[in-house]
């Protein structure tokens, strides 16, 4: 069974200054969410299930539909505020979604194989997603056996601002913590966050995650029990965010399911700011150079 790749795609960058998601940064219009299903498709993914936003689908549509077609089959869905359990009702000034766990959840109709979770605006590189379709793919794998694949914190900062990052801490190959720290920078020579206004370092060579996820179906019921309990405990509130690495560090914690780390050594990018877009597009230049990519991806 070919597993499925699952795209976060519903956030409008606040920081970014616009929608990121359908930004072009290859040679022939691409945006990151071309190359990571590339990727994703040479892995041997077998679908792509996008979570957007009902302000961005429609456009969204008109530009992949012609793309993938016939490469891979897709699947469009809609990530919105309205959709948490009956008879609960929400702060009716709350415009943010529920964060990347909601975000997992709302794909469970579609997905009923082993299946990726990654960003729209994050660029992982081939390896990374032949590392975790290898994962997803062992028959020896068990139901409640999960992975993420991390980088090196030191390859995922932006030189234009602060960023946030899920620390994490693993033993013998399996993950025990995600610790979120927001903003992460470098500062001289070393790597800091700050916490209440206390500048604390932190280790370039710390893995991170980029929310590159790896689950069975199974973990639809743990997250839906989850997001039940965070949505009975936040619904009046603005901006609280119900996050993955929440849920798997309470999975983890209950022994009700363990994370394998696994690691790329692709080098991570993304587009936090308006002014990452030029090194970005540098950066997808010299893959390119180099053979890593042709020069129009779908042609």
């Amino acid at each position: 069974m070919k597993p499925t790749l699952v795209i976060l795609a519903a956030g409008i960058g606040s920081r970014y200054g616009g929608v990121k998601q359908m930004d072009k940064i290859g040679p022939s219009g691409e945006s990151i969410i071309d190359y990571s299903v590339f990727d994703a498709i040479r892995a041997g993914f077998g679908k792509v299930v996008f979570v957007l936003n009902p302000r961005i689908i429609d456009d969204f549509r008109e530009i992949y539909e012609p793309r993938l077609k016939n490469k891979i089959q897709t699947t469009y869905i809609l990530q919105e505020l309205h959709n948490i359990p009956e008879g609960i009702s929400y702060n009716p000034e709350r415009v943010k979604p529920w964060g990347t766990g909601h975000a997992v959840l709302v794909a469970e109709e579609y997905v009923k194989e082993p299946f990726a979770v990654i960003n729209a605006d994050d660029f992982y590189g081939k390896e990374a997603f032949s590392v975790l379709a290898n994962f997803l793919t062992n028959p020896e794998r068990k139901p409640n056996e999960y992975a993420l694949v991390g980088y090196k914190l030191a390859n995922t900062l932006s030189e234009n601002g602060s960023v946030s990052r899920g620390i994490c801490q693993s033993q013998n190959g399996y993950l025990t913590d995600v610790v979120e720290r927001t903003s992460i920078f470098r500062k001289e020579n070393q790597i800091v966050f700050e916490d209440n206004n206390e500048e604390k370092p932190l280790n370039d060579e710390d893995i991170v995650s980029m929310n590159f996820w790896g689950f069975t179906p199974l973990f639809f019921s743990q997250l839906k029990r989850d997001f039940i309990q965070f949505i009975r405990d936040n619904a009046q509130q603005l901006k609280a965010e119900f996050y993955i690495p929440t849920v798997a560090n309470n999975l983890i914690k209950s022994n009700e399911a363990s994370l394998r780390t696994l690691t790329s050594n692709d080098q991570w990018f993304g587009v936090t700011y308006q002014e990452d877009k030029a090194v970005t597009i540098d950066k997808v230049a010299q893959l390119v150079e180099a053979g890593h990519y042709p020069k129009n991806l779908w042609v």
